[in-house]
Formats: C-alpha cells, structure tokens, sequence
C-alpha cells in the first residue's frame, strides 16, 4: 500500500512539473536579436521578414542607434525587393528622422535611386522621372565626394536624356495633330532647358518641320541652318539622304526607350 502512495504522489508531482513546463512563458528577445535575424533574413533574400524583424527593433524603442539602423535596413529590404515606392518613403523618413547621421547621404542617393527605378516609358506619367532629378541633383550639390557621386551623375544625365525625350515626344503629337503653335512652344523651351544633349537633333528637326508647316519658312531656315551646324548627320537623315558621319566626328546614340 505504501509503495502505490509513493508511486502516485511521484506521478501527480511529475504532471505538475509538465504542466508547469507548458506554461512557462517563452523567453523574451532582445532588440539585438531581432536585429541578427533580420539580417539573416535580408542575407537570404527574404526580404518580407527581415523587414518584419527590423521593425521589432523600432518598436522596442530601447536602442536609439540600433533602431536608426533598422529603420535603413527596412528601406534597403524593399528597395531589395523591388518595391521602390515603399523604399523611396523609407529613405526619406529615414533622412527626416536622422538629418545628422553618417548614413544620410547614402540614404539621399538611394532615395534618388528608388525614384529613378520607378521610370517606365516615354509615354507614362513623368513624376519619378521629375523626383529623381530633384534628389539626385540634391545629392550631387551636398555630397560632391561621395563615393556614389559618379553613379548619380550617370543617372541624371539619363533622367535629363529622358525629360528631353519626352518633350520631343510631346512636341512631335503636337506636330503630327497640327498644333503647330504648341509644338513651337514645346520644343523652343526643350531647347533652352536641356543645352548641350543629343537629343537636340530631334527637337531641332521636329522644330523646323513646325516652323515650315505653320509658314514660317524664315525661321524654318533658321532652325534648319542650325541642325546642319550642330548635327550634320540628322540634317542629312532629315532631307532623306544616307548618313554618313563624318570621320572621327560620330554623333552620340539617341536614347531608346524600351
């Protein structure tokens, strides 16, 4: 009798240390970790959870300088992840948030980056295209030095080849609906804002044909006097003759949009 007492009071005693086990609660992580698994994730390329763990680390709100990194981790794992609008807000908060941190003008350029990853074609809403000079050109003028200076510099020179592409664009729907007043207009400011690109064979020989067609044959001349001067090459293309250039002197490729 005494052994079966024994052998209940060891059972009832190790029911309670299970139930006891159960709920136990499970041990707190700390930002630290959070943030060692979110890299691990971002190393992965699971880019969803990384993001995911690195908003724990901001919402633990104990490590200021751990929680500043977070927050630019969770705007590279969208830019990562091909989410340029999400990253581009990030970038910016980020920047809002921490003015005087040593990661600000990296996030600037990247800020530049994600808008200039969200250009589609010719014929789209121009905004990114708008955004991605301003921050790029912003970049450029606080941060000379940086290290990311020559990438945003060939950047904006494609964004510039684009706005340039797209006016010439427009001012060509204006000629071909003959609006031919607006396409001069159009293609007169082209000219004065974007000095210097090769697109400027375009806007030159859309120009002259508006100037001709509305019967302004002077200015036409004029137009057309220029093209000869500034790209030989696209004169002759323009009158329908094979283009030859001219040797050593080979024009710069227009840019495609695909």
């Amino acid at each position: 009798m005494h052994s079966r007492s024994l052998r209940f009071l060891g059972l009832c005693s190790l029911i309670a240390l299970l139930g006891a086990c159960a709920t136990a609660p499970a041990p707190v992580k700390t930002p630290e970790t959070f943030f060692k698994e979110g890299e691990a994730a971002y190393a992965s390329k699971n880019y969803a959870e990384a993001i995911t763990q690195f908003k724990k680390v901001k919402e633990s709100f104990s490590n200021p300088e751990l929680s500043a990194q977070a927050e630019l981790k969770i705007a590279d794992a969208h830019f990562e992840n091909g989410a340029f609008i999400e990253a581009a807000a990030a970038y910016e908060d980020f920047r809002k948030l921490h003015p005087t941190n040593e990661k600000a003008p990296y996030a600037l350029y990247r800020l530049g980056l994600a808008n200039y990853n969200q250009i589609t074609g010719i014929d789209t809403d121009q905004t990114a295209v708008k955004n991605a000079v301003h921050y790029l050109e912003m970049f450029l003028a606080q941060y000379p030095g940086s290290e990311y200076a020559a990438d945003a510099k060939a950047k904006l020179a494609d964004c510039r080849d684009k706005q340039l592409a797209y006016e010439n664009y427009v001012g060509n729907f204006y000629l071909r609906t003959k609006k031919y007043p607006s396409a001069i207009k159009r293609l007169t400011e082209a000219l004065q804002r974007f000095p210097g690109e090769p697109g400027l064979a375009d806007t030159l020989s859309y120009l002259e044909q508006a100037y001709r067609k509305s019967g302004d044959t002077v200015r036409a001349e004029e137009v057309a006097k220029r093209l000869e001067t500034e790209y030989p090459a696209k004169a002759r293309e323009a009158k329908g003759e094979a283009v030859q250039p001219a040797p050593g002197k080979d024009e710069l490729p227009m840019i495609i949009f695909k």
